[in-house]
C-alpha cells in the first residue's frame, strides 16, 4: 500500500508537470493574434490569459469525466505506473513540438500517451475504441474545418460591415473586441484543457482505490490543475505564439477578432458536450480561416502543412514513447525510476537546445521570412489589377506582399507569369 501511495504521488506530480507544459504550449491559442496585432503587450496578454485559465478550470467537469472514465476502462487492470508512462509520453511530445515552434495538440498527446501505455500494459480491452473514435478522432478532424469556416465567414462579414469606414476609426474598436474575445478563448481553454489533467489525476486516484469509480474530481484536484496550467500560461510559449501570430498569416485586428470569437464559441460548445477537443487545432483552424477570409490575405501553406503533419503524428508518437515507458515501468520500482530519469534527461536536453536561439516577449513579433510566390498568386497578379491607389507589386515579389485584392498564395514556387497588357498599371 505504501508503494501505491508513493506511486500515486509521483503520478499526481507528473500530471501537474504535464498541465504546466500544456499551459505554455497552448498560450498561443488565446493570445497569439492579440499579441501579433499589438492589441495587448505580450506580458500583459499572458498574465490575463493565466488568470482566466484558472477561473475556467472551476466552471465544468464534463471533459474530466471523459478522460477519467471515457477513453480508458477503469476496471481493466490499469495501475498508476501505466498512467505515469502515458504522461511521460505526452510531456516529451509537448516539449519536442514546442522546440520546433509547432502548435500541436496537447490533448492528443495526452490521449496518445494513455492509449499507448494501456495497450502495452493490459491490451486492447483497456481502451474504449468507440469513445476514442467519437470523442477524439472525429472532433480532431472536424474541429479545424468547422472553426476555419466560421472564422472565414466572420472575417468576411466583419470587413463587409466596416466597408467605407476609416481604418483608424475602426481599429480601436477591433482591438477592444480582440481583447474581449481573447479573454473568452482563455476562459474556454481553462474549461477544456485544465480538465484533462483533472481527469488523469482522478483516474490515478481511482486505480489506487483512493476515490470511488466514476467519481467527480475532488476540489483540491481542480484547484491544483487550474494553478498549474495558469502558471504555465503565464510563462508564455513564445515559440508557438510566434508561429500562430506571424507564421500562418499576417493578421489584422478585424481578423484577430473574428478568429478568436469563432474559436471560443467552438471550444465552449465542445466543453458543454464533453468533447475533449484540441484547442490548438480549433485556434489554428480559425487563424487560417481568417487569412482566407480577408481579401488579399495570405496563408503560408508550408507552415500550415508542418502543423498538420504534427497533428497527424501526435497520437502515434506520444503513444510510442508512452508504450516504451510503460514496458520499462512494468518491470518494477527500478523501472519507474529509470523512466523518471530518462524523462528528465530528455526534457533537459530539449530545454538546452531551446537556449541556442531563445524566443521571448522581446522578439516574439519578429515574423518569418517571406515565402516564394505561388502559381495561383502569380496568375492572378497577371490578370487582376490592384485597386486604385495601390501600386502593383513587382512580378517577382514574395507571396505575402500586402495588396488588398490579391488572392491567397500557395507554396508552389514558379516563374511569374507575364503581365497581361490590359492589367498594366503605371507606377
Amino acid at each position: 500500500m505504501e508503494h501505491i501511495t508513493l506511486l500515486i504521488g509521483i503520478v499526481i506530480v507528473t500530471a501537474l508537470v504535464f498541465d504546466f507544459t500544456n499551459g505554455f504550449h497552448d498560450t498561443a491559442n488565446a493570445m497569439a493574434t492579440t499579441i501579433s496585432t499589438g492589441a495587448l503587450r505580450p506580458k500583459t496578454a499572458v498574465a490575463m490569459s493565466a488568470v482566466l485559465n484558472l477561473v475556467g478550470a472551476f466552471l465544468s467537469v464534463e471533459v474530466a469525466k471523459t478522460i477519467s472514465g471515457g477513453i480508458i476502462d477503469e476496471a481493466s487492470g490499469i495501475r498508476p505506473e501505466v498512467i505515469f508512462a502515458g504522461l511521460v509520453g505526452a510531456i516529451v511530445w509537448n516539449l519536442v513540438t514546442w522546440l520546433a515552434g509547432l502548435p500541436s495538440s496537447s490533448s492528443h498527446a495526452l490521449f496518445g500517451g494513455l492509449i499507448g501505455a494501456t495497450l502495452v500494459s493490459v491490451g486492447t480491452h483497456g481502451v474504449h475504441g468507440e469513445a476514442v473514435v467519437m470523442k477524439v478522432l472525429i472532433p480532431a478532424v472536424a474541429a479545424p474545418f468547422v472553426a476555419g469556416l466560421a472564422s472565414m465567414a466572420a472575417t468576411r462579414l466583419t470587413y463587409r460591415l466596416a466597408r467605407g469606414r476609416d481604418e483608424a476609426d475602426t481599429a480601436k474598436g477591433y482591438r477592444a473586441g480582440q481583447i474581449a474575445s481573447a479573454a473568452l478563448v482563455s476562459l474556454a481553454h481553462g474549461t477544456n484543457d485544465a480538465q484533462k489533467t483533472m481527469g488523469v489525476i482522478t483516474l490515478a486516484l481511482i486505480t489506487g482505490g483512493v476515490v470511488a469509480p466514476h467519481a467527480d474530481p475532488p476540489l483540491w484536484v481542480i484547484a491544483s490543475a487550474g494553478l498549474a496550467i495558469a502558471l504555465g500560461t503565464y510563462l508564455g510559449g513564445w515559440r508557438i505564439i510566434r508561429t500562430m501570430g506571424k507564421g500562418i498569416t499576417d493578421i489584422q485586428p478585424p481578423q484577430g477578432f473574428a478568429a478568436q470569437t469563432g474559436a471560443a464559441a467552438t471550444i465552449l460548445a465542445s466543453s458543454h458536450l464533453g468533447f475533449a477537443l484540441s484547442t490548438t487545432q480549433v485556434c489554428s483552424g480559425s487563424v487560417m480561416g481568417s487569412g482566407l477570409g480577408r481579401k488579399g490575405g495570405v496563408v503560408r501553406w508550408s507552415t500550415a502543412g508542418r502543423m498538420v503533419a504534427a497533428w497527424a503524428l501526435t497520437l502515434p508518437a506520444a503513444g510510442a514513447v508512452a508504450a516504451g515507458a510503460a514496458f520499462l515501468a512494468g518491470q518494477g520500482t527500478w523501472g519507474v525510476g529509470a523512466v523518471a530519469v530518462l524523462a528528465l534527461g530528455v526534457c533537459g536536453a530539449i530545454w538546452a537546445a531551446s537556449r541556442r536561439k531563445p524566443i521571448d516577449h522581446t522578439n516574439v513579433n519578429e515574423g518569418p521570412a517571406a515565402e516564394p510566390v505561388g502559381v495561383v498568386t502569380a496568375a492572378l497578379r497577371a490578370v487582376s489589377p490592384p485597386p486604385a491607389g495601390h501600386p502593383a507589386p513587382p512580378a517577382d515579389a514574395p507571396a505575402d506582399t500586402a495588396v488588398p485584392d490579391l488572392a491567397v498564395a500557395t507554396d508552389t514556387p514558379t516563374t511569374p507569369a507575364p503581365r497581361a497588357q490590359a492589367a498594366t498599371v503605371t507606377r
